[in-house]
């Protein structure tokens, strides 16, 4: 015996289409627990993503899911970008965290993503950051999927680059 339901065709809704991706970078000579506690400071993104001159906390506890950040960029010939960001699960066991965009005026709507810290043979890690995201007008999927994969070979380059320095391992 089963359970039958009939939806009348005018009151079924087309799901919002969904774009999904995910982009990776590997930092050959940085160890994850290098990493992940630069990224594990939610609020502090603002030094490692690229354009983005502050990002602070807004309410919530540090570390907890719940913490809500503000980022944006200094105002430039198209205005300030901001959005409000907020941080659904952290693992620093797993070294991965979520989150979701909860405003912005850039575009971004139902988007959420994950990122990770994973350990690679040799000493090194790699960075993944995969991302599910409503429609962004007058963009492609692809285009969110170059911009995700942009920042964050901006974000390793730099955060590889910060650690060499403060171990006094490169020159100058």
């Amino acid at each position: 015996m089963g359970v039958t339901t009939h939806i009348s065709p005018s009151l079924m809704e087309e799901p919002e289409p969904r774009w999904e991706g995910k982009a990776t970078a590997e930092l050959k000579t940085t160890a994850p627990d290098q990493v992940w506690p630069l990224l594990e400071d939610f609020c502090g993104i603002h030094k490692w993503f690229p354009d983005l001159d502050t990002s602070y906390q807004v309410e919530g506890e540090k570390g907890k899911p719940g913490l809500t950040r503000y980022c944006a960029n200094n105002p430039g010939e198209s205005g300030v970008k901001w959005a409000k960001e907020k941080l659904l699960t952290m693992d620093p066991i797993q070294r991965c965290f979520s989150y979701e965009v909860l405003d912005n005026n850039i575009g971004f709507n139902s988007y959420v993503a994950t990122i990770k810290v994973l350990p690679v043979d040799g000493g090194g890690c790699r960075i993944e950051w995969s991302f599910a995201s409503g429609p962004i007008e007058g963009w492609r999927s692809d285009d969110l999927g170059s911009f995700v994969d942009s920042c964050l070979q901006f974000m390793a380059k730099k955060m590889e680059a910060a650690i060499k320095n403060e171990d006094g391992s490169s020159c100058g």
